[in-house]
């Protein structure tokens, strides 16, 4: 579950996390996600490059709502899903 405080809420009441990855195959790292339980504006994310083609990713992914969230990592033929919670906690709570 992500519970997001003030400093992970932008002004449009988004939730940015910073996501690691662990490549294991060469490759550019793609991410993509879905809202599970309810229509939802797409999530967004920055994969940075001068990671290498394997080994550590970082990244950020930007939901831009609360809810039960599917992430998916892909690169070449291989991908990781994990699924989250997110919600707005305490003050920024939009």
């Amino acid at each position: 579950m992500i519970a997001a405080r003030r400093g992970f809420i932008d002004r449009h009441g988004r939730v940015g996390m910073k996501f690691g990855w662990w490549r294991r195959v060469p490759g550019h790292l793609h991410i993509a996600g879905r809202r599970l339980d309810a229509p939802a504006p797409r999530l967004l994310a920055n994969v940075p490059s001068g990671y290498g083609a394997t080994g550590f990713q970082s990244s950020g992914v930007i939901f831009p709502t609360e809810g039960c969230w599917e992430v998916t990592g892909t690169v070449g033929q291989s991908t990781l899903s994990f699924v989250t919670f997110v919600i707005k906690k305490g003050a920024g709570r939009a």
